[in-house]
């Protein structure tokens, strides 16, 4: 998923805060331009504006006239999910990626197991500490704690670090990632999976690393390679697991990378797949079987062509886990995003999002008067303009999706 800076300032770079441009504030006329409907959005005028977004928010299905809730503990950053996992004490750990270029991976740990914390109604996502990943080159890890106690973080307020996550992610030397997305679990492995979809600016010279508008943030570099991001323009991106000893919440892990993707036939992609080509890996599913799903969202701009020539639309894979087998599963419309997966218990139904059909890319606009131009799905030419919508899949024998 992609998403676009919400305020804009006016105001040159150099009186930009450092909060700002590392949250990439948008220049005006460029991003979503909501300042020119609502003047909340102009961030000269209002500051804080921002620091409203960028929270998980937490919505109860069963209660739908409940207030929903941001779990500020979480940390603000450009969240492309949570997973929730339980640990065998009933602490609730949350893993979360900041899907942005040279970003981060997050943790959640509750300070009490959630039952016990529900009986004092203290809400486990409100009392806990939130750690990012440090992966070493050894092939081990640790989880960097956010919070005043760390000897980086000493000069910082608990509100400061939750509100420049990122910022404090620098400060105590996190492993900065090639846009880390979706997160998930094995959870008889206590094994975790992130898809990490790509990223062009690695290496050693001076540049951008968040900036919407191209430009460079005070001793900002580009980040090296290294060995759990070892492409210097990592077009296809690749995915990544970490395995723990004995739970959840222990302090450290052992990781591995699980694929680099592209076309595994072509030797200059670098792609390790065991199967069918692929890249830009986005959502990603551990079926109760431990089937692994994985979701591409290759950019509009970039769909079938230059280095994704030859790749066709974005589409779903099916890998299996123990051997690393992946097979392409389904192919979604022109111009669209195949996002979000889930099967039922007995994996014999499947539900698939399809997001944003025949969008286009800035330079070749939609056309108003001609709307399905680049795309008529789902209901096809006899139908009204493209949209998202969600499709259940089955297998004409009842069978398991999958097998």
């Amino acid at each position: 998923m992609r998403r676009t800076s919400t305020a804009s300032s006016r105001r040159p770079l150099a009186n930009r805060t450092p909060l700002e441009l590392r949250y990439g504030i948008a220049p005006f006329g460029s991003g979503l331009r909501f300042y020119t409907t609502d003047p909340r959005f102009n961030a000269d005028t209002e500051p804080n504006e921002p620091n409203r977004f960028g929270w998980v928010v937490e919505i109860d299905p069963f209660e739908p006239q409940s207030t929903p809730v941001k779990r500020t503990a979480l940390g603000r950053l450009k969240h492309e999910g949570a997973w929730v996992q339980e640990a065998s004490d009933g602490r609730i750990v949350v893993y979360m990626g900041d899907d942005e270029r040279n970003e981060y991976i997050y943790r959640y740990v509750s300070n009490r197991p959630w039952r016990q914390a529900r009986r004092q109604r203290i809400n486990p996502l409100d009392d806990g500490v939130l750690y990012v990943a440090k992966f070493h080159d050894s092939g081990f890890g640790e989880w960097l704690a956010l919070t005043p106690a760390n000897p980086a973080l000493a000069t910082w307020s608990l509100n400061d670090i939750l509100i420049n996550t990122r910022g404090a992610a620098d400060a105590v030397g996190a492993t900065m990632m090639d846009r880390p997305e979706w997160i998930d679990t094995f959870p008889h492995a206590l094994t975790a999976i992130a898809t990490l979809t790509n990223n062009n600016r690695r290496g050693t010279t001076p540049a951008s690393v968040n900036n919407p508008d191209g430009s460079t943030l005070a001793g900002s570099a580009r980040p090296p390679v290294d060995v759990v991001n070892p492409r210097v323009n990592n077009v296809y991106g690749h995915i990544v697991t970490w395995k723990y000893r004995k739970d959840w919440t222990e302090p450290t892990f052992e990781w591995k990378i699980f694929l680099l993707a592209g076309d595994p036939a072509v030797p200059a992609h670098g792609s390790d797949i065991d199967g069918d080509k692929f890249g830009s890996p986005d959502g990603i599913y551990v079926a109760p079987s431990g089937r692994l799903w994985i979701q591409t969202d290759v950019s509009t701009s970039t769909i079938n062509t230059g280095a994704y020539a030859g790749f066709g639309n974005n589409q779903m894979l099916c890998a299996v886990p123990q051997s690393g087998e992946v097979r392409r599963f389904l192919v979604g419309p022109k111009q669209c995003e195949v996002t979000g997966v889930f099967v039922t218990p007995d994996e014999r139904t499947m539900f698939v999002g399809i997001q944003h059909p025949g969008e286009t890319a800035d330079e070749s606009p939609n056309d108003p008067a001609d709307p399905k131009k680049f795309s008529s799905w789902p209901d096809g030419d006899a139908g009204g303009r493209p949209r998202s919508a969600c499709i259940v899949i089955t297998k004409d024998d009842g069978g398991q999706i999958g097998s």
